[in-house]
């Protein structure tokens, strides 16, 4: 157990210090009145290394000869593991109902690419092959799935593909019989679907990291936006934007919204799942054909 926030003490300009370095770095900002919290997460990182100073860690951060390693740590550390599958159902839906079959309408339509961008444990870009496997579409047409996660020890659990019972707590039982075995005390996800999906890490805010995936056609990008700064959201779509065609769709998170923001995407609603679309018209739309215009400006989870 690492030192408390009121041994260490984390002095307001030593705060704003570590918050602006860390959101420069992971996109993930800390107000004002969550510096305890970032006390906290970084209390154990400190005492592992007998540290006694915040500020000594953001020199550590800073210009340590191993600071890769250090940030690398620091992206465990601030990860919040709290997904599961089938979260948002209808935006699967939506994808394999009517993203994926508007693609491949035209002959010679080349693969569609889809980017889980904050994959945590796997759980979403799972349940995006289980949707597309349960529609026939996964093994049938030349679709590729990519899922990154900005920390290593994430990325790690998800290429292991074994989950709790919590992970399950939307996904219909049938589909959990149909894809996964029991293994131990946990679920082993089908090496079948589990094999479809290229795992990596990639760090959001990294403009080297996003150019090399966000040219993909479909990103899923959910409950990330949530812990970034307007600017950083800002930011990190258009960064989506300049590598994605127009037509290219954006899915976040239920409580997530660019309506407010300056960026190149419009909302729109498929097969009642809410949607960002580059440029209004949806990759594999016909000619004319747009989203359509949202009922709601959102919904609950």
């Amino acid at each position: 157990m690492g030192y408390g926030a009121d041994v260490l003490g984390l002095s307001q300009s030593v705060f704003t210090l570590l918050r602006d370095l860390v959101a420069e770095r992971t996109g993930v900002h800390f107000p004002d009145d969550r510096r305890d919290q970032l006390a906290d997460k970084l209390s154990d990182l400190l005492s592992a290394r007998g540290m006694t100073s915040y500020l000594d860690y953001y020199y550590l951060l800073r210009y340590d000869s191993e600071a890769e390693r250090h940030w690398s740590e620091l992206a465990d550390r601030l990860a919040v593991p709290e997904t599961y599958f089938w979260r948002q159902p209808e935006q699967f839906a939506a994808l394999a109902d009517v993203v994926v079959p508007r693609h491949f309408a035209n002959a010679g339509a080349p693969p569609l690419r889809i980017w889980s961008a904050a994959c945590c444990t796997g759980e979403e870009p799972l349940s995006i092959a289980i949707a597309l496997a349960e529609r026939g579409l996964l093994h049938r047409l030349p679709i590729e799935i990519v899922a990154s996660d900005a920390s290593p020890a994430m990325v790690e659990r998800a290429r292991r593909g074994v989950y709790g019972e919590r992970s399950f707590r939307a996904l219909p039982p049938a589909l959990r019989e149909r894809y996964f075995v029991r293994d131990g005390a946990g679920w082993r996800v089908d090496q079948a679907v589990h094999g479809t999906v290229r795992w990596t890490t990639a760090n959001l805010v990294e403009p080297a990291s996003v150019s090399m995936l966000a040219s993909a056609d479909v990103i899923f990008c959910r409950n990330v936006f949530i812990y970034f700064s307007d600017d950083t959201v800002a930011q990190v779509a258009r960064l989506f934007a300049e590598r994605m065609s127009d037509g290219g769709l954006l899915f976040l998170g239920a409580s997530e919204s660019l309506a407010r923001l300056d960026t190149p995407f419009e909302l729109g609603e498929i097969a009642g799942a809410f949607v960002y679309s580059k440029g209004g018209r949806p990759r594999g739309a016909p000619a004319g054909a747009a989203v359509a215009a949202p009922r709601a400006p959102g919904r609950s989870d």
